[in-house]
This record gives C-alpha cells, sequence and structure tokens, in this order.
C-alpha cells in the first residue's frame, strides 16, 4: 500500500467482461476514471465543481501495466496517489488490486490544467494544490 493513497473500491459488473470472463483492456481506463473522481470528490470538490471554475484536468497520457486479469465479481481496490501537482502539471499513480491482493495493473495517468475552452494550459489552482500535496508521493 502507498502511503496517503485514497482508496477506491469497485465491483467488476457483467458488462466489463469479454467471453473470456477477463475484464475488457479498455475498461480500465474508466475504472482509473472512476477513481479519480471520487479522490477528487474526497478532497471536497468534484470535477464538475472545479468545470465550474473553469478548470479542468485533460489526460494528455495513459500508461497501463496490466498483471493479472480482473473477473466478473471481482472485489476491485484502487489505491490512487499525486506524482506531480506543479505548474499546470497534475499526474497520478495508480495499483489496482483484487480480493485476493493479487495486483491487477498498475497504471499512470499524465494531465494538465485548462479552462473549458482547453485551448492552453493554466495554473493548477492554489487551493487544490495545497488538498493534493498531502497525497503526493515521487516516481522512482
Amino acid at each position: 500500500m502507498v502511503a496517503n493513497a485514497f482508496q477506491h473500491r469497485y465491483r467488476v459488473i457483467y458488462a466489463d467482461c469479454t467471453l473470456g470472463n477477463h475484464v475488457y483492456h479498455a475498461r480500465y481506463l474508466d475504472l482509473l476514471e472512476a477513481a479519480r473522481g471520487e479522490f477528487f470528490r474526497h478532497l471536497g470538490a468534484t470535477f464538475l465543481n472545479w468545470q465550474e471554475q473553469d478548470v479542468i484536468f485533460p489526460v494528455i497520457e495513459a500508461r497501463l501495466r496490466y498483471q493479472s486479469p480482473a473477473r466478473y465479481d471481482d472485489a476491485l481496490q484502487t489505491e490512487v496517489w499525486v506524482t506531480v501537482a506543479e505548474r499546470v502539471r497534475l499526474n497520478f499513480g495508480y495499483r489496482m488490486v483484487n480480493q485476493a491482493h493479487t495486483t491487477i495493473l498498475e497504471a499512470e495517468t499524465f494531465h494538465v490544467c485548462t479552462g473549458r475552452e482547453g485551448t492552453k494550459p493554466k495554473r493548477l489552482p492554489a487551493p487544490l494544490v495545497a488538498e493534493l500535496i498531502p497525497h503526493l508521493r515521487m516516481v522512482g
């Protein structure tokens, strides 16, 4: 477990799976989005709250390392932590495990802070950075 990581729980539904009874690879991006959204809610302001203040965080890169398949009805736990929160950059690390504590996935997402128009980067809001700092874990 990562110190100060946010924990998000999710039970795999049938619609997440292929005929081979494993979670379809692209669905993991949705699961990471859900965990990241709940992390922001935990901090006190949802993505919609930030959007209403003309602040959004589009994904500019994602790296996923699949370790083991998740299957229908697995109870997954995703740890989310911050790896970068400076200037216009906001990056996250993730580790997903199942109920047997088998690592399913390790991932990173890279974001840039922009306004709703998305035409140019803007500085991360100082109040958000203050909320993120306790969850910061340097990579490497």
